[in-house]
C-alpha cells in the first residue's frame, strides 16, 4: 500500500512552490513566476500579474494587473497647490 501524498503546506504569505508549477497563464498557457514581495504571480509574455488573496491565486485576466500601465497620478492632484499659491 502507497502512503497518501502529504497535504500541501500552507504558506500564509506565499504560494505552494508545487502549485506554482502547475499553474499557467491562462491567455498564453506561459508559465508564471512568483512576485513575493507583490504577492502576485507573473506572466511576463502577457505581462499581466495575477494577485493571490488569502492563498488562492486569482487567476482571471480582467482582474489581473497590467504591468505596462502608468499608476494613476490624478490621487496625487487633489494633494497639488493651486498654480499662484505659495509652495
Amino acid at each position: 500500500m502507497t502512503d497518501p501524498e502529504p497535504p500541501a503546506v500552507f504558506t500564509p504569505n506565499g504560494i505552494d512552490p508545487r502549485l506554482l508549477e502547475l499553474l499557467i497563464c491562462p491567455l498564453t498557457r506561459q508559465p508564471l513566476s512568483y512576485d513575493r514581495a507583490a504577492n502576485e504571480l507573473v506572466s511576463k509574455k502577457a505581462r499581466l500579474a495575477y494577485p493571490i488573496r488569502g492563498g488562492i491565486p486569482i487567476m482571471l485576466p480582467e482582474e489581473a494587473r497590467d504591468l505596462d500601465a502608468l499608476p494613476d497620478l490624478s490621487a496625487n492632484l487633489d494633494d497639488a497647490p493651486e498654480e499662484g499659491e505659495g509652495a
